[in-house]
């Protein structure tokens, strides 16, 4: 399976993007949901998460608390850096297998860490989608009602724009009308249909 690999850092319009494809009829394998499904209720990570961080990032249903969770994290790297730890590898292997069962023409693998986690080794092509950063802050501001402080220590752990840009093979600017990122994505679908045929022939 040919697999574009398609990043941007918050509030970029990944969920756009990767909706476009899907409506082309392009399987859509999201790393977000591929973290969900590792940390759902009776997943040893949850039961480790739980060990570690304490019964406040549970639930009272048992499920993980997310909000929580990201308050522990967010201040601290070494905390962070045990939680990716324990869940990048359960994440890429989810992945894996997701991108194993997929059908279509190629598929498409939505990740804001696509590069940071070396998730990009899983696909053929990388395609960012790119906005200004200021306008990164007031989109994601409106959609998770979510201090600017937290968008800029979020945006702060993802990779830097310069350095997300240089990984590229394609980038879509996102700072337009839907009319003209549904423009951009159907000539990216052709060109990847093209390069998909030509590399399994």
């Amino acid at each position: 399976m040919y697999v574009v690999g398609l990043t941007g850092g918050i509030g970029s319009g990944k969920s756009a993007v990767s909706a476009l494809f899907e409506s082309h009829g392009v399987p859509v394998v999201d790393a977000d949901i591929a973290a969900r499904v590792v940390v759902e209720k009776g997943q040893p990570a949850l039961t480790k998460i739980a060990e570690h961080f304490g019964p406040e990032v549970i639930q009272e249903d048992g499920a993980l608390n997310r909000k929580a969770l990201r308050n522990k994290i967010f201040g601290d790297p070494g905390e962070r850096g045990w939680l990716e730890k324990l869940l990048h590898p359960l994440i890429y292997r989810e992945i894996q297998r997701q991108l194993q069962e997929a059908q279509g023409p190629y598929a498409v693998l939505v990740s804001p860490l696509l590069v940071e986690t070396g998730q990009s080794r899983l696909t053929q092509r990388i395609l960012v989608v790119d906005v200004p950063e200021e306008l990164q802050v007031e989109r994601s501001m409106a959609r998770d009602a979510s201090s600017e402080e937290q968008i800029k220590a979020i945006m702060a752990a993802q990779a830097g724009r310069d350095k997300r840009l240089s990984y590229a093979d394609d980038v879509i600017v996102n700072d337009s009308t839907l009319e003209a990122l549904a423009d951009d994505v159907s000539k990216l679908h052709e060109k990847y249909c093209q390069l998909s045929a030509e590399a399994s022939a």
